[in-house]
């Protein structure tokens, strides 16, 4: 599997937020795009995911996934900063309009869905759930069709150090399966899983060196 991102651009009333946005990647490794708060970095991962218009192309395999919704919603799995989950519902029931119950009941007993523990909280609604829980129910949800890309917007934020582990733990064995996952950040943990690292400043992004980061990363 191969990816290329190729010429991204945006533009907020007369504001270019997204210059010409390009990079690639091949199966089975991780892209973190680093940058400080405003740079863009949601932005950019709101248009791969198409959940945001924008101009350029994002293939995988030759197959332009901003323009092939049916494609893409096979092949992109897309995890947003925010909670993209029914907060009046349970765990279970946020699952259940993603999975089809076997299936559900499969990844919860051997799979991501117990990878990532959310077997442990199946009856809290996610209006009592903590950060850290929603955040691995909203990447159990978004693999539910087993993606061969995801794309992650800081994964970590402010979470404590065990869910921290388990979302880095997926991240890993996602990898190691083939995927390639690509990381909006500004942490310096979740840019240690990264193969490739790259800058967004003033709409443009360019590959990173050690001087890039410094000053972007918390730990």
């Amino acid at each position: 599997m191969y990816i290329k991102v190729d010429n991204i651009k945006k533009k907020y009333g007369g504001r270019e937020v997204l210059r010409g946005v390009s990079f690639e990647a091949e199966r089975g490794s991780i892209v973190g795009i680093v940058g400080l708060n405003g740079s863009g970095k949601s932005t950019a991962l709101g248009i791969l995911s198409g959940v945001l218009p924008g101009e350029g192309t994002f293939t995988v395999d030759g197959v332009d996934m901003m323009r092939d919704r049916a494609a893409r919603e096979r092949t992109v799995g897309y995890v947003p900063q925010g909670t993209p989950l029914m907060e009046e519902l349970t765990a279970r029931d946020n699952l259940l309009l993603w999975y089809k119950k076997s299936d559900m009941e499969s990844e919860l007993e051997r799979g991501v869905l117990r990878l990532l523990g959310v077997d442990k909280f199946l009856k809290t609604k996610v209006s009592r759930m903590s950060g850290g829980m929603k955040k691995r129910l909203s990447i159990g949800c978004a693999v539910a069709k087993r993606p061969n890309v995801i794309l992650l917007d800081e994964p970590t934020s402010a979470l404590d150090i065990l869910c921290r582990e388990a979302i880095a733990d997926y991240l890993t064995r996602f990898r190691e399966a083939g995927g390639v996952a690509v990381i909006a950040t500004h942490d310096g943990a979740e840019v240690g899983l990264c193969d490739k690292v790259y800058v967004l400043r003033d709409g443009v992004l360019t590959a990173a060196d050690g001087g890039d980061l410094s000053g972007m990363l918390s730990e």
